[in-house]
């Protein structure tokens, strides 16, 4: 959850969004936005690439990017100083470190307004316009995931140019106990109405279908996930970057706040969740007690290590569209030594080895080959995002649009599920907070 827990500000002064790709060209040399050239044919014998990243070795980006480590030192002949950093290092001193002479050539950078955008709007960041041309990575994004790579001269994400890369995506689903389905003869539900017809018969059985918390995420994913059954992009539009006001008490939220004190009132949900966290929720799927969990991708492989049961995963039945981001981001400092060959490590980042790679290790690859992709699971896991970028299904994250609209949700949703406040009070409350924090942004409009 850190890319996205981290995010909560991201979209905070976002103000459009261009969902469109870019044109991609050949493999040749193009002008660099940063006044250089930008060519894909790299010689880097005698030189060194410093490469800053915060993955844990053993993660599925750790793994791949290890492997991309050495395959660029094979291909270029260049050496790579790798300088592993802490999470919170990186993001406290980027800042004061990418302007001064100890920045590295490319770097793991979070995603968002508040972070990589920042930098690019300080003239930290390199351009990337020239080398997203020269190796044609607009044709391996699907367009929702390069809202996260372009930032306009103010740092807002969404539009302008490319600052950095992702190769990697996240991204919200269910998790299905199969063993628990099997066991009392469900049904796995494929469209909305087996979801509730799963539901009432696991209820029948004396169990509580949902793996929930309020106090944090996940519950506020599956409201939004709710609203989202009923939206199109431009809703997600309006209420993600305030195209146009956003209906707190039309169909998509009203359906989803309803839905969800419906829920709760047929004991599809325990009452219980408003004092759990994520962890409690998690946890209560990986120990069986609970035949669904709704939540992130990033939990799936602490499901793969602890999980002692046959699972398996689906999109939000008979939904298109997803909460979910791209990853974080590959940027190259402006005071970079060595663009060249950060350019040239960024594409075998995204290169269907390196993706592969990652896919087979739990990640949800940006590229991946899916026939290449040997283990089951990741393969459901890597189709159900490959499913929802091609249908342009990206829906972000509800808390993106004002910095203090997470807390804001969980509130909200706790008071309705202790019933202080009606399904309908509860969206007046979020309706106001949400604009009070869009108005702060925008000057109001």
């Amino acid at each position: 959850m850190r890319s996205k827990g981290l995010a909560l500000a991201a979209i905070a002064a976002a103000t459009a969004m261009v969902l469109s790709a870019c044109g991609s060209s050949d493999n040749g040399s193009t002008s660099g936005a940063d006044g250089g050239k930008v060519s894909t044919t790299v010689d880097g014998k005698g030189r060194t690439l410093t490469l800053w990243d915060y993955e844990d070795d053993t993660s599925a980006m750790g793994v791949a990017w290890k492997a991309a480590i050495k395959k660029f030192e094979e291909e270029t002949g260049a050496t790579v100083k790798f300088e592993p950093k802490a999470f919170e290092q990186i993001r406290t001193t980027a800042s004061q470190v990418l302007n001064s002479d100890e920045a590295p050539d490319i770097l793991e950078y979070n995603k968002g307004n508040a972070t990589a955008g920042l930098l690019a709007s300080q003239g930290l960041l390199t351009n990337l316009d020239d080398a997203v041309k020269a190796y044609g990575w607009d044709s391996k994004l699907a367009p929702s995931l390069q809202t996260t790579a372009k930032y306009d001269d103010k740092g807002v994400m969404g539009s302008g140019d490319w600052y950095g890369i992702p190769n990697y995506g996240e991204y919200v689903e269910f998790y299905y106990n199969k063993d628990l389905f099997d066991k009392y003869g469900i049904k796995v539900p494929t469209n909305a109405d087996e979801l509730e017809q799963a539901m009432a018969a696991f209820k029948a059985k004396g169990i509580t279908p949902l793996a929930e918390s309020a106090a944090e995420y996940p519950l506020g994913q599956l409201w939004y996930q709710l609203a989202l059954s009923k939206a199109d992009r431009d809703w997600v539009n309006a209420y993600q970057t305030y195209t146009d006001k956003v209906d707190f008490s039309g169909p998509e939220i009203s359906y989803a706040t309803q839905t969800i004190k419906d829920w709760e009132d047929k004991g599809y949900i325990s009452k219980d969740v408003t004092g759990l966290k994520a962890e409690d929720a998690g946890v209560s799927f990986i120990n069986g007690k609970s035949p669904m969990f709704f939540s992130g991708s990033w939990w799936y492989g602490r499901f793969q290590d602890e999980a002692k049961f046959n699972w398996t995963t689906s999109l939000y039945p008979g939904a298109t569209m997803s909460p979910g981001s791209s990853g974080n981001l590959w940027v190259v400092p402006t005071k970079a030594e060595n663009k060249d060959l950060a350019y040239k490590f960024i594409d075998i980042t995204m290169s269907p080895e390196i993706q592969n790679l990652m896919g087979n290790n739990g990640g949800v690859p940006v590229a991946a080959d899916p026939s290449a992709i040997t283990d089951p699971k990741s393969k459901e896991l890597i189709a159900n995002f490959n499913k929802l970028t091609g249908q342009d299904g990206i829906g972000f994250y509800p808390d993106w649009p004002t910095p203090t609209f997470y807390d804001q949700l969980n509130a909200g949703l706790q008071e309705l599920l202790n019933g202080t406040k009606s399904a309908a009070d509860v969206d007046k409350e979020l309706g106001s907070e949400y604009q009070d924090g869009v108005d702060q942004i925008t000057g109001g409009f």
